[in-house]
């Protein structure tokens, strides 16, 4: 699979699908989704960032490249020491990417060793690429793969991913991300909801490549799940700049503090040590997630998205009814470019009472859409 990213960086495990779908808009697409008709089979038509939009990420970026690099720098630092120094990294495409580059070029620089990185695709609902899977374990060993997403929202990519990695003998389902507010993982670089600037993008930060596609007139019984490649956004192509950015505040020192010294203040450190405290007896963050739900009237949870990344997403990609914001966090720059879309896109607000995430993103039912 074509990409702007370097081929050193990644080996993409997906099937090139360009000129082959049209992308539809993104109202046609949630009616379609909410009728019954599958995400995967669809591509969207790409939010293009206005200008000030542009300038909150530019600015979010220069802010939190320093957070973003210190949970980086702890999740790389767990990853070895779970996995060995063989580990074969295993990216979800397409937020796991950036997330996989950066900490291949932790784990080489700090440690010293030469580390293969492959993307491929999951889809909820469809499951994992087995191609994919059993082209990886004919070149590796089960137990080298470790799969890497950017963050979790509620767990349903963690929970795919433990259903059908079961009938790959040896193949852990443990999953490695920058942020995990959902308690669902220790393999993590911090338990705070924190911005992941990568997420407030679409392909112009991931290698120019759409999200993955899975239907069956075009992804045929061998073939990798599909993907299309951009080309024609060259010009606007910040993959490396997001990479660059995070990698120059790497630190390399073997005493790195905890991301929450780094990120807020005592009081955070606090409640990530709480969480971590929590997270083994039960997913916190579903819970939460349920407790929206009834509140707002909603009997399909797959409506509700917690967290930055996924609220940013449904801005991106959906057709949002609510944005909920915690209001001890209502004037937090992390939270900037949801406002900024929300206004665009003529979504409410609402600054509500968050335990475990800074933002919830609400999608519209169909019946309102």
């Amino acid at each position: 699979m074509r990409s702007s990213y370097k081929k050193e960086d990644v080996i993409l495990l997906l099937k090139d699908i360009t000129g082959q779908v049209k992308p539809q808009p993104t109202e046609e697409r949630e009616k379609l989704i909410q009728s019954g008709r599958h995400y995967s089979e669809m591509l969207p038509i790409e939010y293009v960032p206005t200008p000030k939009y542009m300038e909150v990420y530019e600015n979010s970026l220069e802010v939190f490249a320093k957070i973003n690099a210190k949970a980086i720098e702890q999740l790389g630092d767990k990853v070895i020491e779970k996995k060995g120094k063989d580990v074969v990294l295993v990216s979800l495409a397409r937020a796991g990417i950036p997330i996989g580059i950066l900490l291949k070029h932790y784990i080489e620089k700090k440690y010293n060793i030469k580390t293969t990185h492959y993307s491929i695709s999951i889809i909820r609902g469809r499951g994992i690429d087995k191609n994919a899977m059993n082209y990886m374990l004919k070149r590796h060993k089960p137990s080298q793969l470790l799969f890497v997403d950017g963050w979790i929202g509620k767990g349903a990519i963690l929970r795919e991913l433990q259903k059908d990695i079961a009938e790959f003998e040896g193949v852990s389902s443990d999953i490695a991300v920058v942020a995990d507010p959902a308690g669902v993982t220790e393999l993590c670089g911090t338990h705070e909801d924190i911005l992941i600037p990568s997420s407030c993008l679409n392909s112009t930060v991931s290698g120019l490549i759409s999200r993955t596609f899975l239907r069956s007139d075009i992804i045929k019984k061998d073939d990798f799940h599909g993907a299309v490649y951009y080309g024609e956004l060259k010009d606007n192509d910040l993959s490396y700049e997001f990479i660059n950015a995070i990698e120059k505040e790497f630190d390399f020192s073997e005493c790195n503090k905890t991301i929450g010294e780094n990120s807020t203040n005592k009081k955070n450190k606090k409640d990530t040590e709480n969480k971590k405290s929590k997270f083994k007896k039960y997913q916190y963050g579903l819970e939460e997630v349920q407790a929206i739900a009834k509140e707002y009237g909603i009997d399909d949870i797959n409506l509700v998205k917690p967290g930055i990344g996924e609220t940013t997403r449904v801005l991106l990609r959906r057709v949002p009814w609510r944005v909920l914001i915690d209001e001890k966090h209502k004037d937090d720059l992390e939270l900037k470019h949801l406002i900024r879309l929300a206004d665009e896109k003529n979504v409410p607000v609402v600054y509500h009472h968050l335990e475990h995430y800074k933002a919830c993103g609400i999608i519209k039912k169909l019946a309102d859409a």
